[in-house]
């Protein structure tokens, strides 16, 4: 019998997320609409899609494990030194090397209660106690973080912005402020993942000299290349030059690569993306009120709805959509899970869920707090 870590073994067997993939065969049926993942259906561009085909017959080879050539064209893009870069498997891979690097057993790090749920999983497989803190009218508060890591001493601090589950942001103006408080030892982890989706004004300017700030983004949104794992760090080079000493070295493959690199060269596919994005959130607050709900408002490519309940109700009501073929999610901690979240569609996809939401609605509201599981 393998003998596992002490930090690991104390770990509960959860993961937290289940993929539409297992839930389609536990249920023994395909989805019909897939609209609960965050993922962007109006897919990459297609000078990505065909760099991507074309490095296909060379997926012999191992990709660079510099990235040179992303890093080099991710530098020209945002006015910044290569040596402030570096390229990992998606957002997630990249957390989990930070905490490699900052976190061991007793790191103190500061976070939302039920922001993303990977990174506190990166914490605490390496032992660093997650301090929560809680959410102000549905948006993470910089200026809550920042004030309890100076109180309890910690190490990293976490904030999306936008925010994931919520879609709520703060102004880059508002994260500054916060961040010239962060004592001089401790690192504010800048989750950007749907930063391309939210309005001017989101991002704070890039200081690559601010050694207690890391920017995380992605291919995985508004380029529309999830299943492709591509996303990257920016920050001060010591600590870029630290992920080195941890980090898959031969992680990306070399299609990923020639699709981020073919993509990045497209703002225009992503300018058109990002307008079909936020017509689809508007879409969906309409389909919403007409259910008689309300929503958030939402700079990232999903839209979380109001049930109008708690978080009881608001799991009736997923259940229910998920027995009409229709997969959302929702977030985990109260009071936000009184949310369903409703990723950004095509007409379609949305028609569908349209169709469905008033009945799972109506069901949900009439089980009295009895959830019925799905069939």
């Amino acid at each position: 019998m393998v003998t596992l870590t002490d930090v690991v073994a104390a770990l509960p067997e959860t993961v937290p997320f289940v993929g539409p993939e297992a839930q389609e065969r536990q249920r023994g049926r395909l989805f019909k609409a897939r609209i609960g993942a965050n993922e962007n259906v109006f897919g990459p561009s297609p000078g990505a899609i065909r760099a991507m085909q074309d490095a296909v017959p060379s997926a012999w080879q191992y990709g660079d494990p510099e990235s040179h050539d992303l890093r080099e064209a991710l530098a020209a893009h945002h006015d910044i030194d290569m040596n402030n870069l570096v390229v990992g498997e998606g957002i997630d891979g990249l957390l989990g090397y930070l905490c490699r690097l900052i976190v061991q057993p007793g790191t103190r790090v500061v976070t939302s209660a039920g922001a993303y749920p990977t990174f506190n999983y990166h914490v605490q497989a390496s032992g660093g106690e997650l301090i929560p803190v809680p959410y102000v009218d549905d948006h993470e508060s910089p200026e809550d973080l920042v004030a309890c890591a100076k109180r309890v001493g910690a190490r990293l601090v976490y904030l999306a912005n936008p925010d994931n589950p919520m879609g709520t942001w703060s102004s880059g103006a508002t994260i500054s402020s916060a961040l010239s408080r962060l004592p001089s030892d401790c690192l504010l982890v800048l989750d950007e993942a749907y930063i391309d989706c939210a309005p001017r004004g989101a991002a704070p300017e890039i200081d690559t000299a601010d050694t207690r700030l890391v920017r995380m983004r992605t291919f995985s949104k508004a380029y529309g290349m999830a299943g492709m794992r591509t996303g990257y760090a920016i920050g001060h080079t010591a600590l870029i030059a630290a992920f080195n000493r941890v980090r898959n070295h031969f992680g990306m493959c070399r299609v990923s690569q020639a699709g981020a690199l073919a993509a990045l060269a497209d703002q225009a596919y992503l300018a058109a993306v990002v307008t079909r994005i936020a017509a689809a959130r508007d879409r969906i607050t309409a389909i919403a009120a007409a259910a008689g709900l309300s929503t958030l408002p939402s700079a990232a490519n999903f839209v979380a709805i109001d049930c109008g309940g708690d978080g009881a109700l608001a799991q009736r009501v997923l259940s229910e959509l998920l027995k009409r073929d229709i997969f959302v999610r929702m977030p985990f901690v109260a009071p936000q899970d009184r949310c369903i979240r409703i990723s950004a569609g095509t007409d379609t996809l949305l028609d569908l869920f349209e169709a469905a939401l008033p009945e799972a609605l109506e069901s949900a509201v009439a089980h009295n707090g009895k959830i019925q599981p799905e069939v």
